[in-house]
């Protein structure tokens, strides 16, 4: 993996970015409003892409960018970023073992994953998932 998953913190924060147009990125630094968010998702049709990411990953860096372009472009996708040094149990809960990991969730499930920094796979399996 490249590093160590370390600093697991409990604050009740939730922290969106956004572009000028309306899409958002949402960033989860406790586990409690996590599984909240999480949980209420369950109820909708909508697909959320979750980023597992780390401060020091290289290639979870390299798209930062790509997944502004692309939360921006996708505005029926819920785009949430997770740090892995942050919420080391929900990580452990997806079985995250490589930064970033992209998991695709629809109605609580687990409907797909792209491993590593795959713009176009990326790309690839949202376009088939929002359909």
């Amino acid at each position: 993996m490249g590093g160590k998953l370390s600093n697991l913190k409990h604050d009740d924060h939730i922290h969106s970015s956004s572009s000028s147009h309306s899409s958002q990125i949402l960033s989860f630094h406790s586990s409690a409003k996590w599984k909240a968010h999480f949980d209420a998702s369950n109820y909708t049709n909508k697909l959320m892409v979750i980023e597992f990411t780390a401060t020091w990953c290289g290639p979870a860096k390299y798209m930062d960018p790509i997944i502004s372009e692309f939360a921006a472009k996708y505005s029926e996708v819920e785009f949430i970023k997770i740090d892995v040094d942050e919420l080391m149990d929900v990580s452990k809960e997806f079985k995250v073992e490589a930064m970033p990991t992209f998991i695709f969730i629809k109605k609580g499930e687990v409907v797909d994953t792209v491993l590593g920094a795959r713009k176009e796979d990326l790309k690839n399996q949202i376009e088939k998932h929002i359909k």
